[in-house]
């Protein structure tokens, strides 16, 4: 397992893992300032940089064995943070004032859940594969999709395209398998498991709207890696 690899949970106090994560994800928001100010206005690219960056403070939570507490904390903190921001401008080039979607919002709250569910059995694979789906994933689908999204279809009233959904496939399913495999081993189960995370994962993403897919991708993507790892292996 990763955590037995890196173990730095005996050499490493609770203060300073939790140090470790804070300097990521501050890293990450000076890195979306930088490119805001000097290099691109475009604040959906802004949003993208934050929006991946910051997803793999998981990871560092994973590696670092990270308590549970500590991440929920996180989660509640961020997530009426992201609240405010909706109202007053908090967090300018990441959330716009009176924009119609809570994604940052659903993406701090699917965090903590996911650290609460998985975190607290042990299991913290499983919330490190929906939190790096939803980043990696839904992160990079938006950004093709939009700047090479040349077959477009509609869903309720969203345009979609081929492109972005194809991106947002393939990613999952590396995402997914590169995990399982770490952790259960090369195994045809994984393989199938991470084929049908993906294709779960995309039809989420697809049908969301208001930015909830920063919530169903997540959430549906751990649970059903979970469930189907129960089954099969």
């Amino acid at each position: 397992m990763l955590t037995s690899f890196f173990d730095l949970e005996s050499i490493s106090p609770l203060w300073l893992q939790s140090a470790a994560v804070a300097i990521w994800v501050l890293l990450m928001l000076f890195a979306a300032w930088l490119v805001n100010r000097f290099a691109n206005k475009d604040p959906e690219i802004v949003r993208k940089i934050v929006h991946i960056g910051t997803g793999n403070v998981i990871l560092l939570a994973w590696w670092l064995d990270i308590p549970a507490s500590v991440g929920i904390t996180a989660s509640i903190v961020a997530s009426t943070i992201t609240l405010l921001s909706y109202r007053f401008p908090i967090l300018p080039g990441i959330n716009s004032v009176g924009r119609k979607s809570f994604g940052t919002f659903f993406y701090a709250v699917s965090i903590g859940i996911l650290i609460a569910w998985f975190w607290t059995q042990q299991q913290p694979q499983y919330a490190v594969l929906g939190v790096l789906v939803m980043t990696w994933g839904d992160g990079f689908a938006a950004l093709i999709g939009q700047r090479f999204g040349q077959h477009k279809y509609r869903i309720f009233d969203r345009q979609k395209s081929w492109e972005g959904s194809l991106t947002m496939t393939v990613v999952s399913f590396v995402i997914t398998s590169l995990i399982l495999v770490s952790v259960q081993g090369n195994l045809w189960q994984s393989w199938l498991i991470s084929l049908t995370v993906a294709l779960v994962a995309t039809c989420l993403e697809v049908f969301s709207f208001l930015g909830i897919d920063n919530l169903t991708v997540p959430l549906g993507s751990a649970a059903l890696a979970f469930v189907l790892s129960q089954f099969l292996y």
